[in-house]
């Protein structure tokens, strides 16, 4: 089941930054752009790595949340792993995230971000959990921010 407009819909002010747009997202694949510009850009005038690592992240934990959701379950990050692999200063980047494990209590995804020429930009795993419903976040019950 195709989740890119709730995805879209509940991405959080910060993906909302970011400009992350999610084009397909189920439990299977995430697929999502953004638009980079100077914004985005660390002294040195490329992508901050941090960009990368924020899209990875995204894009992954949007999956694990995909799969929770089947169980009456939500996902959130537990670790990210970006490796940056080439600079690159603005325009669109693409990213997919796959899973490489879905258990019952965590999950791992795999993304790549990759240019518009479709190089390789970066790449990482997340290591997402699985919450219960009823689980506590910050002094919170989980629940989904728009």
């Amino acid at each position: 089941m195709d989740i890119s407009h709730a995805a879209n819909d509940f991405r959080g002010p910060f993906n909302t930054y970011v400009g992350l747009t999610f084009t397909q997202a189920s439990n299977e694949r995430v697929e999502a752009f953004a638009d980079l510009d100077q914004r985005h850009q660390q002294p040195y005038g490329i992508v901050h790595g941090g960009v990368y690592a924020t899209l990875i992240e995204a894009t992954c934990s949007t999956g694990a949340a995909a799969d929770a959701m089947t169980r009456g379950m939500h996902a959130v990050g537990a670790e990210n792993s970006t490796s940056f692999v080439r600079a690159f200063r603005s325009g669109r980047v693409t990213i997919v995230a796959i899973p490489l494990h879905r258990g019952r209590r965590s999950q791992v995804w795999r993304a790549e971000v990759r240019d518009p020429e479709d190089r390789l930009l970066a790449e990482g795993r997340v290591r997402c959990l699985c919450l219960e419903q009823d689980a506590t976040l910050a002094g919170q019950t989980v629940d989904v921010q728009p």
